[in-house]
């Protein structure tokens, strides 16, 4: 494992001048915590939390 942590304000993306805060990750339709997106091996989002996972089809 990775022994980076993660604070919690590189989870949003902030715009002062328009006074808005957008969450950068997707939300888990199944129990609303904050998805990861994992490029290896296969593109994807998972929530570690329930283990949905959403894979994402590559367009060629």
């Amino acid at each position: 494992m990775s022994s980076k942590k993660r604070f919690r304000s590189e989870l949003y993306e902030y715009d002062y001048e328009k006074g808005y805060i957008k969450l950068k990750n997707k939300l888990c339709p199944r129990c609303g915590s904050v998805m990861a997106y994992h490029k290896q091996p296969v593109p994807r989002w998972h929530c570690g939390k329930c283990g949905y996972t959403e894979f994402i089809k590559r367009v060629s």
